[in-house]
């Protein structure tokens, strides 16, 4: 049987998850605006209290969420929701980093040619960027600092908390793409100094399609954000059309089971993390991004001398991985994360990602091993 070992592209549904979806899909299928008769209120309640689950694992309010189609949505709504705002008031620096998702650098590439400029950090060979590079970089125009909590492609999380302090006496708006620790790396994303959080659905075993906004209050007001769709009113005016409440419902859900759980899915994908390690070590992978400093679901490495694609085929009928990120795998293009990291080219043509989750299946990690060790034979 192949495991699935790419939970870092998408996520299998929790039972649990599925479970609710289906329920308002089925059963409680009214429409969250209508107020005249139980389904629809029915439908409101599921929303809000999915709306509260959110809110808990971000340590905000009720208020302070709205929902998506997902982080890439939710990552367009900040940056060019901003835009607006950074025009009237003259503020028109954007600082980002080399290693982000394309969902964040195209946006904000796109705003440079509105006038506005743009400044990526760079990342230091662990995959992670210095606090110290965010303080140089910021100017009293800065309108926006957009830095993500986890990559996607090492898995390593950034220096939020340190980031945070550098932010601390300055007015610029703080972004954080969530997509891959949300209901993961917990504690990280509770930091009151970040302004807002984008968060995707189908990376936390909840349905595809459906994520979230974070926009935290500063001095009791929600970060200035003008819709970039119009119709209905619905999401505080920023996200118009009918609410898909099953998919809501799954994501309320699994944010629930997500703060809930913790630490035991964390133990479990460590635990993976450590088997699936040691028996691969023999092979002397060759290992991207600071291993201190990683999500403990994730893991980028090369083998010396092998190219990715050899290591997939080679692997084709025991797991499921990628060469890297899944939004760009068709462009056959050289990672731009691992390019940024200044890692050799060699050692980037032969990494792959492996992802797993608290209900991955160890694999037959031997049969693994020695597919590898045929190829460098």
């Amino acid at each position: 049987m192949i495991e699935y070992l790419d939970c870092a592209a998408t996520t299998p549904l929790e039972p649990r998850v599925l479970e609710e979806v289906v329920r308002y899909l089925g059963v409680d299928f009214g429409n969250a605006g209508s107020r005249s008769h139980e389904y629809g209120l029915n439908a409101r309640r599921v929303v809000e209290q999915a709306r509260d689950h959110v809110a808990s694992v971000g340590a905000c309010s009720r208020g302070e969420v709205i929902f998506t189609s997902g982080a890439t949505e939710s990552n367009n709504l900040t940056i060019l929701g901003l835009a607006q705002h950074g025009l009237a008031t003259r503020k028109t620096h954007l600082i980002s980093t080399q290693i982000e998702h394309h969902a964040v650098l195209e946006p904000l590439h796109s705003l440079t040619k509105r006038g506005f400029k743009l400044t990526l950090l760079p990342t230091n060979a662990g995959g992670f960027v210095e606090p110290q590079s965010l303080s140089e970089a910021l100017r009293d125009d800065t309108l926006l600092v957009s830095i993500m909590h986890v990559n996607n492609e090492t898995g390593v999380v950034q220096p939020l908390s340190e980031l945070s302090e550098v932010l601390d006496r300055h007015q610029a708006f703080f972004h954080v793409d969530g997509a891959q620790g949300f209901g993961k790396d917990i504690p990280a994303l509770q930091n009151p100094r970040i302004d807002l959080i984008s968060i995707s659905g189908h990376k936390i075993y909840a349905p595809k399609g459906i994520g979230a906004l974070i926009m935290r209050r500063r001095a009791g007001q929600l970060p200035p954000l003008t819709p970039l769709m119009f119709g209905g009113g619905q999401e505080r005016g920023l996200r118009p059309g009918t609410l898909p409440v099953p998919m809501i419902a799954g994501l309320g859900k699994a944010a629930e089971i997500a703060l809930r759980e913790a630490e035991p899915r964390t133990n479990r994908c460590q635990k993976f993390r450590r088997q699936l390690l040691g028996a691969l070590a023999p092979l002397q992978p060759v290992f991207n991004g600071d291993q201190n400093r990683t999500l403990p679901s994730i893991v980028n490495m090369s083998f010396p001398g092998l190219d990715a694609e050899s290591i997939l085929e080679a692997w084709a009928d025991l797991v499921a991985i990628s060469t890297g990120s899944a939004c760009t795998s068709q462009s056959q293009t050289c990672s731009h994360v691992l390019s940024a990291m200044k890692i050799p080219g060699a050692q980037i043509e032969g990494a792959v990602r492996l992802s797993w989750s608290h209900m991955t299946e160890m694999p037959d990690t031997a049969q693994m091993a020695r597919a590898v060790q045929l190829l460098l034979c």
